[in-house]
């Protein structure tokens, strides 16, 4: 497993996170909001909100590898009856895939999030086909709840996703 820590975003790190980020196969996999192509401005946008709303109900951190920015990974803590759980969110660049940062980065960022909010859960959605997101999850001590068959649209597909949740009391760090 190669090192890496998990840091706020900075300004100086739009270039790079863009680059990293520009990749459909990532952006395959998450929603629409994420943006494929993905550019300078897009990344600048990012970064601004991440810095903006740092601590105002989420917790945004840049995933750095050898010392340059290559993935994000985000907890924001939901509203109304859902208000106790948290969305877990995160994207790494391909050159980084299956090397184990992703899983130790899901365990760090919940015990920060079961520290920094007041919750009882955090949970993910990966789409159903996405084995590396789901295994990530697994291997963080997620459980799967469900499939929601059918239940996104992405790129002109339906496609079924997976609940995956962490509960506190569960959380092995």
């Amino acid at each position: 497993m190669r090192d890496f820590r998990l840091r706020p975003f900075k300004e100086e790190d739009a270039q790079v996170l863009a680059q990293a980020a520009d990749n459909p196969k990532i952006a395959g996999n998450l929603r629409n909001l994420f943006p494929s192509p993905y550019t300078l401005e897009d990344a600048v946008w990012y970064i601004g909100d991440c810095i903006s709303n740092e601590g105002k109900g989420r917790i945004d951190r840049a995933i750095e590898v050898d010392g340059q920015p290559a993935g994000s990974i985000t907890v924001t803590v939901q509203a109304d009856v859902y208000e106790k759980s948290a969305e877990l969110g995160y994207w790494l660049s391909e050159e980084h895939w299956g090397k184990g940062i992703m899983s130790k980065a899901v365990r760090q960022m919940c015990r920060e999030a079961f520290a920094a909010f007041d919750i009882v859960r955090i949970y993910a959605e990966p789409f159903a086909h996405n084995a590396g997101s789901r295994r990530v999850l697994e291997k963080a001590g997620f459980t799967c709840e469900g499939m929601m068959r059918n239940g996104v649209y992405k790129n002109g597909q339906i496609h079924s996703y997976c609940m995956y949740a962490l509960l506190k009391e569960e959380a092995v760090f």
